[in-house]
């Protein structure tokens, strides 16, 4: 009741004020920490900031998208985004984005809070463990990557030289991009979190083809689940405005500061944060924390 009534007798513009602030630091630590916008965005503005978890998490994809947006072009242009990678696995989790949306708005805020909170402590293990290799070893291509002509060839700049890449485990990885459509959509994360670790680690793609291909994947998934949250009348312009300035800004910031910063110490960071949040959803949907 306390912190209704508190709530209650702050301005209004107060709000969207401290969301701009708080996405352009967003844009700022997400860059540097090299995870995308969205998973810091949803716990922390649906533990600390006073909206419903339906309106955070519609402009959480919202978030995730225009930065992903921002980056698709110039990555194609380079040829490190790679269509006959992220297209199959685009077309699988996205009808699965929108189950996972219409999910998590039929379920109870409680429930999608909680679930939320387990999930991102579950990413911050994810995040702790993963080891990204830059060119994986792989022996033979499966049959279904060849048929579908998932392969390529990119310039390497700083060895100077063209490398040739190809993929396999293409089945299993098109069974886990329906599991990542499913939560991106039931908790409006950006899903490259996920995205990175299975092109890169499971499929066998350079770590370079699979972080840009991720970015693209994630502009066509988030923009499938974000259309179930604004024909639901999720989407509120007081946040989603200031928000996508907000992150916009800080990650044009955070790219100029990237060659000074020391990534491992943000990284940390990030983690801690991520932590924090997830514990914060996770005891609020149980009760414990309101």
């Amino acid at each position: 009741m306390e912190i209704a009534s508190s709530v209650s007798q702050t301005p209004w513009w107060v709000w969207p004020l401290g969301l701009f602030v708080f996405t352009f630091v967003l844009g700022i630590v997400a860059v540097l920490g090299g995870v995308g916008g969205g998973v810091l965005y949803v716990p922390i503005v649906s533990g600390f900031f006073p909206f419903h978890l339906d309106f955070v998490r519609a402009t959480g994809l919202l978030v995730a998208l225009s930065t992903a947006l921002a980056a698709g072009p110039g990555l194609l242009r380079r040829n490190l985004a790679s269509l006959r990678l992220a297209m199959p696995m685009a077309l699988i989790a996205s009808p699965a984005s929108i189950v996972g949306a219409l999910i998590g708005l039929a379920l109870p805020t409680n429930v999608v809070q909680t679930l939320l909170g387990i999930t991102i402590i579950g990413i911050v293990f994810i995040l702790l463990s993963a080891r990204k290799s830059d060119f994986p070893s792989v022996p033979k291509p499966d049959k279904l990557s060849t048929a579908l002509g998932i392969m390529g060839v990119y310039r390497e700049e700083s060895l100077g030289k063209d490398i040739e890449w190809h993929v396999h485990r293409t089945p299993l990885a098109l069974l886990l991009f329906v599991i990542i459509g499913v939560m991106a959509g039931m908790f409006g994360l950006g899903a490259g979190w996920a995205n990175v670790p299975v092109l890169n680690l499971l499929m066998g793609a350079p770590l370079k083809i699979s972080v840009a291909s991720s970015v693209f994947l994630l502009s066509i998934t988030d923009t499938s689940a974000a259309w179930i949250f604004i024909n639901k009348g999720a989407v509120l312009p007081v946040m989603v405005v200031p928000s996508i300035i907000g992150v916009m800004l800080g990650s044009r910031i955070g790219v100029k500061i990237l060659a000074m910063a020391k990534p491992k110490a943000i990284k940390w960071m990030v983690i801690g944060v991520l932590f924090l949040s997830g514990a914060r959803a996770l005891l609020k949907g149980l009760g414990i924390w309101t």
